[in-house]
């Protein structure tokens, strides 16, 4: 891998708004560019294959952290190919020797991981910079439910800076 890789949280579902996957080549590109490598969840399904197709496009190392019982569903273009027995290995797996979490709009998998990943960054145990990508308002609620923890005294105001919520490319962007 090179010098820094960025795991990318996705949707698996093939049934979305094509505007999701689009932005997911976008932001696939633009780390790409600034020099990361992909991790994802390595699989053809959903908005994962778009990731995986476009940083293999960009000509960067694609690792993908897959369940063995989603065997058969790998990505052809996986430089690297890491199988698990759990789907709680699986994310520990994705998030493993990179510096930046991005998730993109997804379903309750994404969220799964986007909240232990933070999580994690909260109690200093992931040291990436986390990032939810709130196009479209996707990101609204838990921006919101967040907030609300440290209104009420259960989240201090440290904690909720260690996750941004860029809603557009350009302010993703300056976050890579």
């Amino acid at each position: 891998m090179a010098d820094k890789s960025a795991v990318i949280f996705c949707s698996a579902s093939d049934d979305i708004d094509p505007i999701y996957n689009q932005a997911a080549r976008e932001v696939v590109r633009a780390a790409c560019l600034c020099g990361y490598d992909i991790v994802s969840g390595g699989t053809v399904k959903g908005t994962m294959r778009h990731v995986c197709d476009e940083a293999a496009a960009c000509g960067v190392k694609v690792r993908g952290v897959i369940p063995r019982f989603m065997k058969g569903l790998e990505h052809p273009a996986l430089t690297e190919c890491v199988w698990t027995d759990r789907m709680s290995q699986r994310k520990d797996g994705m998030r493993e020797g990179t510096c930046l979490a991005i998730a993109l709009p997804g379903g309750i998998g994404t969220m799964d991981e986007l909240a232990e990943t933070y999580c994690l960054a909260k109690m200093r145990l992931y040291p990436g910079r986390v990032v939810a990508f709130d196009m479209d308002g996707f990101y609204e609620p838990f921006k919101a439910q967040l907030d609300l923890y440290v209104r009420k005294g259960m989240l201090d105001a440290e904690s909720r800076a260690l996750i941004a919520f860029p809603e557009t490319l350009s302010e993703l962007k300056e976050l890579l």
